[in-house]
């Protein structure tokens, strides 16, 4: 691939990106894409044959940097802190990539259709496997006994928040809110800790 092809490939992604997360899957079209990736429709389709092309090339991406930091989760770690990071790494990317969370969060709520391989394959596997190392840690009592899926999920679902309800989040605030996300995480983390300490 040359320089100008990868800046276009590179430039369609991110045009699909702005449209799917803010029209969902349903309400994007191909001439959208193009617009704001100010290219024309037929030299979008030299790049991606279709708009599921670029939607499943988006959420492959996605769904591999999701994942990450939940990978990085210790078992031989300090269980309190190792899941503290968990959160203030989930908050920081719905803070630095609020639209591939609306784009992960549209994919879902049309049943995954995109994904139906990728979140059995991928994500299963490690979302069961460290719900084992928490089951492990409250076993141990190193943690307070906590249902380990539901504290994943809580997770998920606190973190996210943030970029899926934005705008909720920031009329809510009002003006004087200002920036939500400092103070969210010192409540996000003083919330688990006591809810994980022994």
């Amino acid at each position: 691939m040359t320089r100008i092809q990868r800046r276009n490939h590179e430039t369609i992604l991110e045009a699909a990106l702005e449209v799917f997360s803010a029209k969902g899957f349903f309400g994007a079209t191909l001439d959208q894409i193009a617009a704001e990736a100010g290219l024309s429709k037929p030299n979008l389709l030299y790049y991606f044959p279709s708009k599921e092309a670029m939607h499943r090339a988006l959420l492959d991406g996605l769904l591999e940097s999701w994942i990450e930091p939940m990978r990085s989760l210790d078992a031989n770690g300090d269980p309190i802190p190792e899941l503290l990071a968990y959160v203030r790494r989930k908050l920081e990317i719905s803070r630095e990539s609020p639209r591939e969370s609306r784009l992960f969060a549209n994919e879902i709520l049309l049943g995954a259709p995109h994904l139906s391989e990728l979140i059995p394959d991928a994500l299963k596997p490690l979302v069961d496997e460290k719900a084992a190392v928490i089951a492990g840690w409250a076993a141990e009592g190193r943690i307070e006994k906590v249902h380990p899926y539901h504290l994943i999920f809580s997770m998920w679902a606190l973190t996210q928040h943030y970029a899926d309800f934005d705008i909720q989040v920031r009329l809510m605030l009002g003006p004087e809110g200002g920036d939500p996300f400092p103070e969210a995480e010192a409540y996000l983390v003083t919330l688990f800790t006591k809810l994980l300490t022994p």
